[in-house]
């Protein structure tokens, strides 16, 4: 019997870790069912996630109200396999042999929930690809 594969691990990076991050991390964990490693962080954390962003998120039927901002270390990029920037530029460290991804996607502060819906759907979609490409018998 083969060794089972260790889960693979993704950190999702933003400046305020309190939207797009957030939602990308809490999509990612509801469709993986647990088979991948989820983290998020900020580079100057905001003090609480986005309202809107939790609204927006919990019409989908994802809870992240819970969630809180975290600032970003290098611990968490360390045990990291895959790391997605948002926005966040030069203060994303970089490692060797990890595989980054930089997702160009509209910063929901300050914005309402309507504005925050197709942000949250593009998050989605690219979640999903993401999650085709580290789990391909999904």
């Amino acid at each position: 019997m083969s060794e089972p594969q260790p889960k693979p691990s993704v950190l999702f990076v933003c400046v305020h870790n309190a939207g797009r991050s957030q939602m990308a991390a809490a999509f990612l964990t509801h469709l993986s069912q647990g088979r991948v490693e989820v983290r998020s962080a900020g580079s100057a954390p905001a003090d609480t996630v986005n309202p809107a962003a939790v609204i927006a998120m919990a019409e989908v039927g994802v809870d992240m109200s819970a969630e809180t901002p975290k600032i970003l270390t290098m611990e968490a990029v360390q045990a990291s396999d895959v790391v997605i920037t948002m926005g966040c530029g030069d203060a994303c460290p970089v490692f060797p042999g990890k595989k980054y991804l930089d997702w160009k996607l509209d910063d929901p502060a300050g914005q309402g929930v309507e504005a925050v819906r197709p942000i949250r759907d593009e998050i989605e979609h690219r979640v999903r690809g993401l999650l085709a490409e580290l789990l391909p018998e999904h």
